[in-house]
């Protein structure tokens, strides 16, 4: 790579063919002026969002009414209204296509390899549809799904939408606890859940946490979809069970009836992370999911109809609910559950090359994995059809951008994209149209105000501050469940900047236009009262060989912060003198003497939630002698063990 470079620049010809490109066109026209670059096309859509949001219906040729209005009380945030006297219906939007190609592409590790077209996709959905029906469930209900990323989950999130029904789902890995800490706050009406998974090679087994769980939900039904073969053996233990095939078994397909709703009806229910307290469960209407999704996989991800989208999530992070828009678009969704390492770490681009994937979604925790584990894809895959990557959960690093385009492939749009459940969508993400520079992510999202402020809420050209967002947006919650007063809504968003909305990321702009995210401004450190970013820190100690993960916090100490840094080393590596020496000294010289830790400590794991995130803030509570509020949020909450009462952070 060539210091003071793009790492890619879009050819001539890919700009001019990109759906993003014909956007701003098309725009243009309407608005009499043209629009000679990003920028200028986002500040445009940003002070006309009524404007915008109406070209993005027509461009996403979302299948309902309209209506007269696209934006009342615009300038309350929140409480503005999109799209007020629209009707729509999110999986009559999702099951436009038709035909024998394929809708949904499975893959379980090695274990399942599947396929249905967009047909038996059809198909499915009715006869689910007219289970969920025949149970009782109507518009407004709660169905809950605790299973892998396989097509029946798609299928249940369609056949709740199409009759209005709230869906909410969680990975099958969850405990007792986390499953009732989200699902119990809803009271679904009907449970969907496997028999069990694959990881690792591996069988898991749920059946005694569906007992217990099912016993305390009490649903109409607990639906056992078979995916290890033992599905009545199951059913026969749980709450008011039944097996996904008897369930639907008595119902053939037919058309698929579609009821259109309000604009802002509920369409699911996600949730917050819960490391610091039972889980916030956040709505998401039907109509600001969909004409956000298809925007940013149209106009951000250049994707088109026939496209193959793959994204590497479990069904317990708003990544998965990203992924199932894709429908919406017409394209195929490739679907992978299990681990990314099982049996191998080529499994994924194993995936990508058989089935031609144009979008490869992942992790940035995900591609440092690949690099550090020596796997070079670009010398042993056929991944000519990738046209674009996409990395999040955390910051990627410089160091995965450039591995990359150096060990996965040269000519491809690598897009660190940022936002989170709260939006169920980006803030920040890829422009097709725009160069690629290494930690950057390339811009804003269309129709976002997004901005970066100081303490006090002004804007931020330069230098690092809270992300925020002025104006309001579709894809806003509808609310959160059971808060009827608006709190702990208004409390979530809009407590620190009266009227904007502080997303808690600490960011800075670019001198390209794009932004870096430093990492969450709760975890921000502050030693000797200087504001830095996690982030930072990470993308030093990554690129050491001898470091498999790192986790940093700040530690209250005489009267001041200081930077405490956990690091789990490599395979045969010892944390001693010369190594603690040497992450300090690339921490002083990648990033500055501020940021250098007081200590270096060695751990054996590093504690992440469900969705792969380290858990600075549950960490920094151990170590204070705190309790972290809400250990079944964690994947592994055994590791938080590791750090308490250390005696090197008592000198």
């Amino acid at each position: 790579m060539i210091e003071g470079q793009p790492l890619w620049e879009p050819s001539a010809e890919r700009i001019e063919a990109s759906r993003l490109f014909a956007m701003m066109r098309r725009c243009s026209e309407a608005a009499g002026r043209d629009f000679s670059d990003y920028a200028e096309f986002h500040a445009w859509t940003v002070a006309e969002p009524a404007r915008f949001w109406s070209a993005m219906w027509d461009e996403a040729a979302i299948v309902g009414e309209k209506g007269e209005r696209v934006l009342v009380d615009g300038e309350r945030m929140p409480g503005a209204r999109f799209f007020p006297d629209a009707r729509l219906n999110y999986a009559e939007n999702c099951l436009r296509r038709s035909g024998s190609e394929d809708a949904i592409v499975f893959r379980g590790e090695d274990k399942v390899e599947r396929r249905m077209s967009f047909d038996e996709l059809n198909a499915a959905v009715s006869r689910l549809q007219q289970a969920l029906r025949a149970a009782g469930v109507t518009r407004g209900d709660r169905v809950a799904a605790m299973l892998p990323n396989m097509p029946e989950t798609i299928i249940a999130l369609l056949a709740c939408a199409s009759i209005g029904a709230i869906f909410s789902s969680c990975s099958p890995d969850f405990g007792e606890a986390g499953v009732m800490d989200r699902f119990g706050q809803i009271e679904p009406k009907v449970f969907i859940a496997c028999d069990g998974y694959w990881y690792d090679g591996k069988q898991r087994d749920v059946a005694d946490r569906l007992v217990a769980v099912s016993a305390k939900l009490r649903p109409v039904h607990t639906v056992v979809v078979a995916y290890l073969g033992q599905a009545e053996a199951v059913a026969e233990r749980v709450t008011n069970g039944i097996s996904y095939d008897a369930f639907v078994g008595a119902h053939e397909a037919q058309a698929v009836t579609f009821e259109r709703l309000p604009f802002d009806h509920p369409l699911y229910i996600l949730f917050s992370s819960g490391t610091t307290g039972v889980p916030k469960c956040i709505v998401h209407s039907a109509g600001g999911a969909l004409i956000q999704h298809v925007k940013e996989h149209a106009l951000h991800c250049d994707l088109r109809e026939g496209d193959r989208l793959f994204y590497f999530t479990t069904c317990g992070w708003m990544m998965w609910n990203w992924l199932a828009s894709g429908l919406a678009s017409g394209l195929t969704l490739c679907l992978f559950d299990g681990s990314p390492f099982a049996p191998d770490g080529s499994v994924l681009f194993d995936y990508a090359e058989a089935e031609r994937f144009t979008l490869f979604g992942t992790s940035a925790k995900y591609i440092d994995a690949v690099r550090k584990s020596g796997l070079r894809p670009i010398e042993t895959h056929d991944l000519s059809s990738l046209k674009a990557m996409t990395s999040t959960g955390s910051p990627l690093a410089p160091s995965g951008f450039e591995f990359v385009y150096e060990a996965i492939k040269h000519d491809l749009q690598l897009a660190s994209i940022s936002g989170g459940t709260d939006i169920v969508s980006c803030f920040v993400l890829g422009v097709p149209i725009r160069p690629v520079w290494a930690s950057e992510i390339q811009g804003p999202g269309l129709g976002l105000a997004v901005d970066v402020v100081d303490e006090e809420g002004r804007t931020l050209e330069r230098g690092k501050g809270e992300l925020v967002c002025r104006k309001p947006f579709p894809v806003m919650p509808v609310e959160f469940w059971n808060d009827p007063d608006g709190k702990r809504y208004h409390d979530a968003y809009f407590d620190r900047f009266e009227g904007i909305w502080c997303h808690g990321d600490f960011a800075e702009w670019t001198e390209h236009g794009g932004i870096v995210i430093h990492g969450r401004s709760d975890a921000t450190l502050n030693p000797g009262g200087v504001r830095i970013g996690t982030a930072e820190i990470y993308n030093q100690v990554e690129q050491m060989p001898e470091i498999a993960e790192a986790l940093c916090v700040g530690q209250e100490w005489k009267d001041d912060v200081r930077v405490i840094l956990f690091v789990v080393l490599a395979e045969g590596v010892t944390l001693d003198d010369d190594l603690t020496a040497a992450v300090k000294k690339k921490i002083r010289s990648g990033a500055s003497p501020r940021h250098v830790p007081a200590k270096v400590i060695a751990v054996d794991a590093i504690p992440r939630t469900k969705s792969g995130k380290i858990t600075e803030l549950a960490v920094r509570d151990v170590i204070h002698g705190r309790p972290v509020k809400n250990k079944s949020a964690l994947a592994n909450p055994e590791a938080l063990d590791l750090y308490a009462e250390l005696s090197e952070l008592e000198t």
